[in-house]
């Protein structure tokens, strides 16, 4: 018998299914992408059984790869993406799409809220500054905006309450999730009467809350069958992605943060208690019953890069060379750039801003272009800024939590050698990259192995992360970092009423306004 264990990451792109052994070996892994018919569809509004099809797809490819006998499988665990949002009717016939967190409706709705004296008292609840990325603020806007949506609704879920209930036949959802909507209570761990009260719901339109370490022993038979699994196996509730790619990434302890570039970005640390900030600038999500996730997130990660990339290839497929750049080309490029990128400056707000302002008008910006740049720095300059905005999140939560000796790398952009130098010297600390990258995955795998009794306590998780590789700041490059942040900082301080001016015209006149032909 070889006993392995099911970590299951239900991302906003895609789900990842890792196979892992007793001592927490990678034994085999797969993917599974959602269909959408445009890419504005999948990543705003997703269909819920693409979803479904992804997660059996990518654990299908996982088991086979791994070679493993069904019967060896002790636990799985599943997590999800943070701040989705599902509206189901009474016979639990979905209703909408899922809204994802890139979804922008709920922002008037926040806006609104932020600005009302009632904002503070729902972020020290709630540990979630009023911005339109959680789902309290997305019902709010089907409530106003799509009344006989809203009259329907029995139910709101996330996309991982309809895939469990799927496998298990179980309405229920862990405190992470729960507490990324907005709607629960961080202290007591259930379901907030302000927060309610705002949204116009009752707690019976919720699902039950629970810690991630819930079991339960059974699967619907027709998808143990397609997942390859017995269908007695040990199902753990587990947790969001986002404290799943921390605990992943082996950052356990308060002295340890984990620093996520994907499509977007975080800088986050787990807690001991509730740490909320004065000025509402970071969030605080409940884990379970003794740890909180505490940190900030950002828009524009990786997605910076991927503007990029299609603005220049957009250009060359008119060109008779027609020769696309990837990610790793533009990195390339950038690396040619030199430290500063020539005194290049980004604002990389191009999907508006999260921690620490909250800024939805916030916009992308571009200074100090001379003749002399090219490409190259411009390149440089987003992975730049995009570290100064990691910069901004650290400085805040070493404030709040206290001084953090220790910095863990997640997602996409620690498979590049030169965007984690970058941001360690940003940050003025080691980044350590763990030899398994799809972290998510793995943090699923360990709330399976807990509850089944191969790992004995939470904070025994760091000691399974192996790391591939160390990313100490430069002393030359923290000198030129310091300088250049003080003048991104500035840069964004005399921006402000300019960011509010130039999105009130975008709104007004659209992305394209065709010249009109002369008569």
């Amino acid at each position: 018998m070889t006993p392995w264990f099911l970590g299951i990451d239900l991302g906003t792109g895609s789900c990842k299914s890792v196979v892992v052994g007793e001592k927490a070996q990678i034994l085999g892994f797969g993917a599974g992408d959602y269909a959408g018919s445009t890419a504005l569809q999948k990543w705003n509004e997703q269909d819920p059984e693409s979803i479904l099809a992804g997660m059996v797809q990518s654990v299908q490819i996982a088991v086979e790869r791994a070679g493993v006998k069904a019967s060896d499988c002790q636990a799985l665990s599943m997590g999800g993406a943070l701040h989705t949002l599902l509206a189901l009717d009474r016979s639990g016939k979905p209703l909408t799409g899922v809204f994802t967190w890139a979804d922008g409706r709920g922002s008037r709705q926040a806006q609104a809220t932020r600005q009302a004296l009632q904002a503070i008292e729902l972020y020290q609840h709630s540990g979630c500054p009023a911005h339109g990325i959680y789902p309290l603020y997305k019902i709010l806007w089907l409530r106003q905006e799509k009344p006989e949506v809203y009259a329907m609704a029995a139910r709101y879920i996330t996309a991982k309450e309809y895939v469990f209930e799927q496998i298990t036949g179980q309405q229920i959802v862990d405190y992470s999730l729960a507490s990324g909507s907005g709607l629960l209570n961080i202290h007591n761990l259930d379901w907030d009467p302000l927060s309610l009260d705002l949204a116009g719901i009752k707690p019976g339109q919720l699902s039950q809350t629970a810690s991630p370490l819930t079991t339960f022993r059974g699967i619907n038979p027709g998808l143990a069958g397609a997942l390859g699994i017995p269908v007695d196996t040990l199902v753990v509730l587990g947790s969001s992605d986002a404290a799943n790619s921390t605990l992943g990434a082996g950052a356990i302890h308060s002295w340890q943060a984990t620093c996520m570039v994907g499509t977007s970005g975080a800088f986050r640390t787990i807690a001991p208690r509730p740490i909320l900030d004065s000025a509402a600038r970071t969030w605080c999500y409940a884990l379970d019953e003794t740890h909180w996730l505490v940190g900030g997130a950002i828009n524009n990660g990786g997605i910076a890069l991927s503007w990029l990339k299609d603005v220049v290839n957009q250009a060359v497929s008119q060109s008779p060379a027609n020769t696309e750049l990837s990610f790793d080309d533009l990195i390339d490029l950038a690396g040619q750039a030199g430290v500063g990128a020539g005194g290049l400056v980004c604002l990389p707000f191009f999907a508006g801003e999260r921690s620490p302002n909250w800024n939805m008008n916030a916009r992308g910006v571009l200074f100090g272009l001379t003749l002399q740049h090219d490409i190259r720095h411009i390149a440089r300059s987003l992975l730049e800024g995009v570290a100064y905005r990691l910069r901004s999140i650290s400085e805040i939560l070493s404030d709040l939590s206290g001084d953090i000796r220790e910095v863990r790398a997640s997602g996409g952009f620690s498979h590049s050698g030169l965007w984690p130098q970058i941001i360690a010297s940003a940050i003025g600390r080691d980044l350590l990259v763990p030899a398994w990258g799809e972290t998510s995955s793995l943090g699923a795998a360990f709330w399976a192995m807990q509850a089944a009794g191969a790992l004995s306590i939470f904070e025994k998780a760091g000691e399974l992360v192996a790391i591939g590789d160390q990313y100490p700041p430069q002393p030359e490059q923290v000198a030129i970092y310091d300088r250049l942040y003080r003048i991104y900082t500035g840069l964004y301080a005399s921006s402000i009423n300019a960011f509010d001016q130039i999105a009130e015209l975008q709104t007004e006149i659209g992305p394209t306004q065709p010249d009109k032909a002369r008569t």
